[in-house]
């Protein structure tokens, strides 16, 4: 197959001056500086965005503050908050293949399967925010207040939103990662401020462009492109944000939630993950191995709940990792505009090299390379890779690597696998490979992490939540719970 031409709209977008969306209107960097975003499958430059400075990011929270407070969006009913992301989602599934060739100019990913999966994603997941707009709901309550025996009362809990919304999320996932942070936002009458990813503004920037003409009022969505050391601090110590929302790594989320603390400012971070993939001895070993490769090969391993460690019962180790190694060897790496392309490239050379090291590492430990282990270019590529004979505690298998690297090991029963699974500090996802339902039941309440997946992995719904145990964050996407994060209580009681 040949690389996909590009749509006119798609060059078009790229190569237009560098701006971004401060209240009304689309600016430069108040000092004019300008940051180079690259071709992940080639290395080229793509093209340059503004590099926001603490000015520009003050000027976007104080327009989110003033939309807010003053606004006829402060005044907006639910029903016109519904319709407005309706007519958001009706826009993006308009320009789905537009928004698909930019995540995969930006990200390296397959401009396929980012039509298929993570625009529509974005689009359902808008329409399912969108129905919850009318569904936010309060409650009566009778009260006793024994002190005030003789008196009437009229109690009742309001459900408000939170108010102006601070939002910074990952590279890997660049418009599913927004909209998980837009969709809620916008469904309870919140404002935001989005900082992207450093490396992947572009699809953040055309949402903006499309929330513009969906008709939502000026300030209400705001994008400042830049880099997390500027922009991205910026917005998290900003004291007119209400709320921080935060998709990364965990080292960054860290400090967030510390910041946030300062200023008991609202917080939700979804962070790394050490996913482990279970196959049980009655698991049927080739759906258990098509899928374990599924899980951590996918979108190059960049995903923060990848299946990236790899469990076994003993008697089927060899063949459920021969049949992994032997799907990883048939895939087909190359740019993300070929269809015919199974895996991409990684989203920089900095990121290559620090997968690459993790598997020299491995090397260096004696672990055993079943497939893979190789890097080339140009872009920034690295072949999918299963490692086994791997000691628990080894890095490869406590720390994340984010990257198309699976570490196998294998465990001798039920106990065993649960020790293993949970022996990790982090807690974000989980899958069980499994016939027998009575172990799967035993299996789940036993697994310390915020999803368990069974005979699947990483299937994601809008309806529910996702987030993680320990250090895989705090708080949920998705789901009531988004809801609930981007809204506060209110107790009201009245003297009759």
């Amino acid at each position: 197959m040949a690389i996909a031409p590009l749509l006119a709209a798609t060059t078009a977008f790229i190569q237009r001056a560098p701006r971004m969306l401060i209240g009304a209107h689309w600016v430069e960097a108040a000092d004019g500086q300008t940051m180079p975003l690259r071709n992940p499958a080639t290395g080229e430059q793509l093209c340059l965005v503004p590099r926001a400075t603490v000015d520009d990011v003050d000027r976007a929270v104080l327009a989110a503050r003033q939309a807010f407070d003053d606004s006829p969006w402060s005044r907006t009913r639910p029903r016109e908050r519904q319709n407005l992301l309706w007519k958001l989602a009706d826009l993006m599934q308009r320009d789905a293949e537009l928004l698909a060739q930019l995540e995969c100019l930006n990200n390296g990913k397959s401009a396929a399967v980012a039509q298929a999966m993570d625009v529509q994603l974005s689009i359902d997941y808008l329409r399912y925010m969108a129905g919850w707009a009318t569904k936010i709901e309060g409650a009566s309550v009778e009260v006793s207040l024994p002190l005030m025996p003789n008196d009437q009362f009229h109690s009742f809990i309001r459900r408000e939103a939170v108010g102006v919304v601070g939002a910074i999320v990952a590279w890997n996932f660049p418009l599913l990662l927004a909209c998980w942070k837009l969709g809620p936002a916008l469904a309870t009458g919140c404002t935001l401020v989005l900082k992207p990813a450093d490396e992947t503004p572009l699809s953040a920037l055309k949402l903006a462009e499309l929330v513009q003409e969906a008709g939502y009022p000026d300030s209400v969505f705001n994008v400042v492109t830049g880099t997390g050391i500027t922009a991205g601090s910026a917005l998290t110590r900003n004291p007119l944000v209400d709320k921080l929302t935060f998709t990364g790594s965990t080292a960054v989320g860290k400090e967030i939630g510390k910041i946030a603390m300062d200023s008991m400012t609202r917080v939700t971070l979804e962070l790394g993950g050490k996913s482990p993939t279970i196959v049980m001895a009655d698991a049927d070993l080739a759906s258990a191995a098509a899928g374990a490769a599924s899980a951590i090969f996918f979108n190059q391993g960049q995903v923060c709940c990848a299946g990236s460690r790899l469990y076994v019962q003993r008697k089927h180790f060899d063949k459920v990792v021969a049949d992994i190694a032997g799907i990883a060897n048939a895939m087909k790496l190359g740019n993300g505009l070929d269809s015919s392309v199974d895996m991409g490239p990684l989203i920089s050379a900095r990121q290559q090299e620090r997968v690459y090291r993790y598997i020299e590492m491995g090397r260096d430990s004696g672990a055993t390379i079943a497939c893979g282990g190789e890097q080339f270019g140009p872009g920034y590529f690295v072949q999918p890779t299963v490692i086994a004979d791997v000691d628990q505690q080894h890095a490869l298998v406590q720390e994340e690597i984010f990257g198309p690297v699976l570490v196998a090991i294998p465990f001798d029963d039920e106990a065993d696998a649960l020790r293993l699974a949970n022996d990790s500090p982090y807690g974000l996802g989980a899958s069980i490979w499994s016939n027998d339902l009575a172990e799967v039941h035993r299996m789940i309440p036993k697994i310390k992490s915020g999803s368990v997946w069974v005979n699947c992995h990483s299937a994601l719904d809008p309806a529910l939540p996702f987030g993680g145990y320990k250090m895989s964050g705090v708080g949920r996407e998705m789901g009531h719970a988004a809801i609930e994060h981007y809204t506060e209580l209110k107790s009201v009681l009245i003297k009759l």
